[in-house]
């Protein structure tokens, strides 16, 4: 095999990406077709590498797969996906800030519910049903 050249198995070794992955992100447009052997096997140069490398990144961000090709597409031009990938993140951080907000909630209730129990009023639950005392307003 030619220098720089490497197999799905070379190129997951190389990248710490599973195979199975690498053979997805060939079937959704993420890596383009590798050339093969004459035997039918892939063939990655060190594009594939830096292009798994940019997409991990991008996963790491929380970008779904949609907006990782949106943004291969720009860089496959030429073009620098700066700008596009500031949007992208912008829209990712309202989400967590969303998500934290949330979170949030979710725990200021599950501390609601712990800062009553235990209970001596706490009434035998139906089997298999679970209720929290309800709280007396007074």
């Amino acid at each position: 095999m030619e220098s720089g050249q490497m197999t799905v198995a070379g190129l997951s070794r190389r990248t710490g990406v599973p195979s199975d992955s690498i053979r997805y992100y060939e079937r959704v447009g993420l890596l383009p077709e590798p050339p093969r052997t004459e035997a039918g096997y892939r063939r990655y140069g060190d594009d594939a590498v830096d292009r798994l490398h940019f997409i991990q990144g991008a996963q790491r961000l929380g970008l779904r797969l949609r907006e990782i090709n949106d943004l291969l597409s720009i860089r496959d031009t030429g073009t620098c996906p700066c700008g596009d990938a500031a949007v992208l993140l912008r829209e990712r951080m309202e989400e967590i800030d969303n998500e934290m907000k949330r979170l949030a909630a979710l725990k200021s209730e599950l501390s609601a519910m712990v800062g009553q129990l235990p209970s001596a009023d706490c009434p035998n639950p139906e089997p298999g049903v679970w209720r929290p005392p309800v709280p007396v307003a007074g």
